[in-house]
Parts: structure tokens; sequence; C-alpha cells
């Protein structure tokens, strides 16, 4: 069965969902005019609160839903994920990235404008968002089969035990093994039932209490990681065109690692992103679909700034850190080790600390915001009546997470990543031309800003 599991996990996640995402990512892209390019300046003043009106219905600012949202994505995906995938892809892997990612961010404008348009209400009258809504209230009740699948696979695949395990395996590595502290398993019982804590407080308060924390606690880290990587950079400020010059070539080329097989570089690097900035996958449309907007264009332009923050900016970051200490090509690490690696060269005594809190931080915010996640897809199987079961169910993998070994639960919600990407690119999709009518009509309303 664990055999099965990780085989499924490898195919699907190879040539069928780059496809479904890549290519449904493109043809949104095209279709919607270059809209990520063109409007992102707009974007930028939307979030920056310009044309909010908090008396709208809804739980939280779009703000808020943004900083929930990338939450969830600034995470493990851009501090490990950015390393695996130059390790096992060279540099040209994050060239890949980059596309993805542009690709993403017209993929994030439809899903979350459409999370807007068709929201549902729950059997309480909250309104709520997100695909299985989507599909729902803009398809009709006989595509419902495709709703039930994404929220089945969202209650199984939106546990964040892979943030525990590598959360527990770095504190272990900074912190108490060097120390003396490490107690092996008795560790990682303690570190898994104080992580369970912590997220508990914050969860059992709900969407408002998650948004709030996300919302102070995400914009403080990625300023800390942000300053971190700057002085690593400013140190190596010479070799910086050399690398992104390395990157570019080695995308074609596919020199650094596997025998110049570019198709091999460019599955790599979608995957990664795919990983790191979550497009297509549906989670950004619920809690998008919780904003105070009704607006659909406005929360998509807002949706849309996620995966440019997230792998454009962030995972660039981490990705000429690595380069510029030379670490991809001198260690056998791999992973977040690989990264734990070049801070410490480059900030000797203090780096590996540094990256420890942002890992910390990063994989914190990301359990609260998957939280919310698997609790909107119980909640729409069994109703809100019995979604505190979902919430003590989640809080108890987080132990299960620290302590036990993970190859075959990852690729399992891995899986479940997958089946969810497929009903979201759907409905998506399907729903393309409501979007780009709504989008016409917006910009002559706002005189074309």
């Amino acid at each position: 069965m664990g055999d099965f599991i990780i085989n499924f996990s490898n195919w699907i996640w190879d040539t069928p969902m780059l496809v479904l995402l890549m290519g449904g990512g493109f043809i949104l892209f095209v279709y919607s005019g270059f809209l990520p390019f063109r409007r992102l300046g707009h974007a930028i003043k939307l979030v920056q609160g310009k044309y909010d009106d908090h008396n709208l219905p809804g739980q939280i600012s779009s703000r808020q839903a943004l900083s929930a949202a990338i939450a969830a994505t600034v995470g493990l995906g851009n501090i490990s994920g950015v390393a695996i995938a130059i390790n096992m892809g060279g540099p040209g892997a994050i060239f890949w990235m980059w596309m993805s990612a542009f690709v993403g961010m017209a993929t994030k404008y439809f899903s979350c404008s459409l999370a807007i348009m068709y929201r549902g209400k729950d059997s309480n009258g909250e309104v709520q968002g997100g695909p299985m809504y989507v599909i729902e209230e803009g398809m009709g009740k006989k595509w419902k089969p495709l709703a039930i699948l994404f929220s089945v696979a969202g209650v199984l695949g939106l546990l964040s035990i892979f943030q525990a395990n590598q959360l527990t395996a770095v504190l272990r590595s900074v912190l108490f093994i060097p120390n003396g502290l490490d107690g092996g398993e008795s560790t990682k019982w303690v570190l898994g039932i104080s992580m369970m804590l912590i997220v508990g407080v914050v969860i059992l308060g709900g969407i408002k209490r998650i948004a709030m924390v996300a919302s102070r606690l995400v914009p403080f880290m990625v300023g800390v990681y942000f300053i971190s990587v700057v002085i690593i950079l400013i140190q190596y400020i010479g070799n910086v065109p050399a690398m992104l010059h390395l990157i570019i070539v080695d995308a074609f080329t596919g020199q650094a690692v596997m025998g110049g097989a570019v198709g091999a570089v460019i599955i790599l690097g979608a995957r990664r992103a795919a990983f790191s900035n979550e497009a297509g996958i549906g989670t950004a449309p619920m809690v998008h679909g919780a904003s105070k907007n009704n607006e659909p264009v406005r929360e998509g332009l807002i949706a849309m700034l996620g995966p440019f923050i997230d792998t454009i900016v962030v995972c660039t970051l981490t990705a000429l850190v690595i380069l510029l200490t030379g670490v991809w090509e001198s260690t056998e690490n791999d992973g977040v080790r690989l990264t734990l690696s070049a801070f410490e060269m480059a900030l000797p005594g203090i780096g590996k600390y540094l990256l420890m809190i942002a890992v910390l931080v990063f994989a914190m915010s990301t359990m609260f915001t998957y939280s919310y996640y698997g609790h909107k897809c119980f909640i729409y199987l069994f109703g809100p009546k019995k979604a505190d079961y979902y919430n003590y169910f989640y809080l108890l993998t987080i132990v299960a997470g620290a302590v036990v070994s993970l190859e075959v639960v990852v690729s399992f919600i891995d899986g479940m990543y997958a089946v969810m990407a497929i009903p979201t690119m759907i409905s998506t999709v399907y729903l393309a031309p409501k979007v780009k009518a709504a989008t016409k009509e917006y910009f002559n309303r706002m005189g074309k800003v």
C-alpha cells in the first residue's frame, strides 16, 4: 500500500499535473490578455486598502485574506523546496519556477475572482467561499460530485504533518542536538505536543483570529527573512549578475545536472513552484472567498500578488543565497539543511538561528491557515455543527507528524493535493468567460485605472 501511494504521487505530480497546472494556467494567462503584467500596479493599490469597505459581507479584509493565503504558501516550500529544486534540477529549475509563478498569477486571479462571484452559505447562514461553492453555485448541482471530491481530498490533504515533521527536524538540529539537549523520541513528543497547544490556541478562535495572527506574523517574518538575505547578498553583490545569468542559461541547457535534460528541469521547476505557491490547488480561493469584498475582480487582483510575493520574491532570494555561497556544489545536504548551511556560511554564528526562527514562524503560520482550509472542506461535507471534530483531529495529527517517519504520509498528502487541483482547474477554466466579462465591466467602470 505504501509503495502504491508513493508511486501514485510521483506519477500524478509528473506529466498529468504539469499539463493541468502549467497548461491550464498558460491558457488562462493568454485568455486574460496578460493581465498579471498589465494590472500589477492596480493590484498593489488595492492591497494597500485604497478601496476597502468594512461594511460589506464577509469575515475578513482583503489584506488579511492575502496575508492568510501567503501564510499558507510562504513557508517550507520557499526555504527547503527551493533547495530541493537546485539540488535535483540545478540553477535552471529556478527559471522554470519563475515561469510557473507568472502563469500561476493568472490561475489565482481567475480562481479567486470566482470565489467571490459564486459564494455559498453554510447551514448556519455564514457566507463561505472556495472551489466547492464555485462548482455548485457556478456550474450547477449536477457537478456536485466534483465539489465533494475536492472537499474529501481537502480534509485528508490539508493536514500539516509535513510542517510539524520538518519544524521538529530543524529545531532538533539547530537547538537541541548541538547543545546536548536532544532526547531522541521523547524530544519529538515534547515538540509535537508544544506545537499542538500553540496551534490550538489560534485555530480554535476561528478565521478572524487566524487572519489576525497571520497578518501580523507573516509581514514581520518576511521582513526579517528579507533583511537577512539582503545582508548576505551585499557580501556577494559582485557575483549576483553572474548567478542570475547562470539561472537563465542553465534553464535552457540543463548542464548543471541531469545530463542536459532540459525537459526534466522544466518539470522539476514547475512541480516545486506548484508546491511553493499552490496556484490551481484551490486553497487560496477558500480564504479569499471569506473576504469583505463584493468586487470579484478586486479580490482576484489582490490574490494574484500571492505567487508573485511567494515565488518571484521569496524563492529567488533563497535561491541566490544557496547559489552565491556555493553550498549547492560543495555539500551533501539537501532540503532545509542545505539552506541552513548557506546561512551558516554567509552569517557565521547567527545565520542558522535566523533561519530557524524563519522556519518556526513560516511553519506555524502554515499550520494555522491549513486548519482553516481543512475546516472549510469538513463543513461543506458534514455541516458547521460537527466542525469542532475536525479541529481536534487536526491538532492530534500535528503530534503524529512530529513523531513518525513521513515518506508515505507526505506522498499521500501530495497525492491529495493533486486530486484537489483537478476540480479546481476544471471549474476555473469552465467559468473563465464569466471572469473575463466581469474584468471588462470593472475596468470600464473604474475608468481604465
